[in-house]
């Protein structure tokens, strides 16, 4: 299974801090916050990762991660010009996916416990589409996930 990170926002949350900086190169701890999805990933046995930038990251990205050898992976780079959600990064990467499974996290988002590991496995040895979430008492202050009837 083949893995993307999405991190072509702009970070506007987080201004004035994100007009230096990208928002997922900001440090979380002891690392940058792009280091924990990544990290999820590799969890879930991705090797081959794509990192679905803005045009005026890439370059530090790069600097970053080189070609991640160094973690045993195979790291792409693909730039999406402007905030397009989360949809649009499947046709940015689509020659990327080409006909492969793949697991997309966003750049920004941080999953931990010790469950995680066996999680994340299961996840991708699964079939169809598997959504993490986590339950919060205000979900109108995140993104919001919702199911129909039929589990859709």
């Amino acid at each position: 299974m083949k893995g993307i990170v999405l991190s072509g926002g702009s970070g506007t949350r987080l201004y004035p801090m994100t007009r230096a900086a990208n928002k997922q190169l900001l440090p979380v701890y002891n690392k940058p916050m792009v280091y924990y999805p990544l990290t999820t990933l590799m969890l879930a046995g991705c090797r081959e990762i794509l990192l679905v930038v803005n045009p005026h990251d890439v370059e530090s990205y790069r600097r970053l991660f080189g070609d991640g050898r160094q973690w045993g992976l195979a790291i792409d780079y693909a730039v999406q010009p402007r905030p397009g959600g989360i949809a649009e990064v499947f046709l940015v990467g689509r020659d990327f996916i080409g006909k492969d499974r793949v697991g997309l996290i966003l750049g920004d988002n941080l999953f931990y416990g010790d469950s995680l590991p066996a999680v994340a496995e299961r996840g991708a040895k699964g079939s169809g589409a598997v959504i993490y979430a986590y339950w919060v008492a205000d979900p109108s202050a995140y993104g919001v996930i919702e199911f129909d009837a039929q589990d859709r």
